[in-house]
């Protein structure tokens, strides 16, 4: 298995899980936004990630997601399933699962707060590799993770079976460079950002697009990549521009927010359109009254 066997390219939004006032699953909400994205021309979706809040589901609502969101959409668009564990048994059990279900791929970040050395994450996607047949993508969230996969440790994992993709959500614009040169040519690279330097990126140093957070502007994001495609860079980067402003009004440079939650933020912005965005779960915490007219002022700017 190598980036040949998999298709995955342009915008594949990490969604969000929406839960109702009881912080229960709303399967009802989750049906709407999955059709919705669909519509909107998503090139895939990532569930189950950072965005999806896996940190909060128990074992059998991961199972439940994943068989819920395989049958909706129904291999309409590629689905990325989050896998993240702490141990390669735990992801290598949560990607059965998503194979279970006909989803698309996993995606596997470092093990959270144990912070292991090279080796160490080597073996454990080696043995991730080896329980499973899915594409893996490599999720390299420093912010989350506390380790930095450097472009040495990412070619070596790049020569692992079943690995055939990076998510590369580093805030160090020189490991992010770097790991490309190193490993475009092995597996399909995503983090280009919505902008002129990603243009460049993905025109000429093999990087195959974005997977973002949330698809809250809906077809604008996937439409920078189709302007892209066409030939139409100055359209493509005026979505960008929309894509951008949100990054900018919602987060610092080291990919904190700068109020509230990522996720809170995210649900928000969907709710306030009518979409299903629907609650958080503990021990996250919906935004205040303020908040959510700073979240309405900023996607007013993006949509006018």
């Amino acid at each position: 298995m190598n980036k040949m066997s998999i298709s995955w390219k342009g915008y594949i939004p990490a969604i969000t899980l929406p839960f109702d006032e009881q912080q229960r699953i709303d399967w009802n909400a989750y049906k709407k936004l999955l059709n919705w994205l669909v519509d909107e021309g998503m090139h895939g979706i990532v569930i189950n990630g950072t965005t999806g809040e896996w940190f909060s589901l128990t074992d059998e609502e991961v199972r439940e997601v994943f068989a819920f969101v395989g049958k909706t959409i129904d291999n309409r668009i590629p689905v990325i399933a989050g896998c993240t564990g702490y141990t390669a048994k735990q992801a290598s059990r949560f990607a059965q699962w998503a194979k279970e279900a006909d989803l698309d791929g996993v995606l596997i970040a470092p093990p959270p707060y144990m912070v292991p050395n090279d080796e160490e994450l080597f073996q454990h996607y080696q043995q991730i590799s080896q329980s499973v047949s899915l594409p893996i993508c490599v999720y390299n969230w420093p912010r989350g993770t506390q380790v930095d996969i450097s472009p040495a440790l990412m070619k070596r994992l790049a020569t692992i079976e079943h690995v055939v993709a990076v998510k590369n959500s580093t805030t160090d614009m020189a490991n992010f460079i770097q790991m490309l040169l190193e490993v475009g040519q092995d597996v399909r690279y995503f983090g280009a950002p919505m902008n002129a330097l990603g243009i460049s990126l993905l025109k000429h140093h093999q990087a195959d697009g974005l997977m973002g957070a949330g698809a809250v502007l809906g077809r604008i994001h996937p439409q920078f990549f189709e302007y892209l495609w066409a030939g139409e860079e100055e359209k493509a980067l005026e979505c960008g521009k929309k894509d951008q402003l949100l990054f900018k009004q919602f987060f610092n440079p080291d990919f904190s927010v700068k109020f509230g939650s990522q996720q809170a933020i995210l649900k928000t912005a969907l709710n306030l359109q009518g979409l299903p965005g629907g609650h958080v779960r503990q021990p996250l915490i919906d935004l205040t009254p303020d908040e959510e007219e700073k979240v309405k002022s900023v996607l007013n700017e993006a949509l006018k």
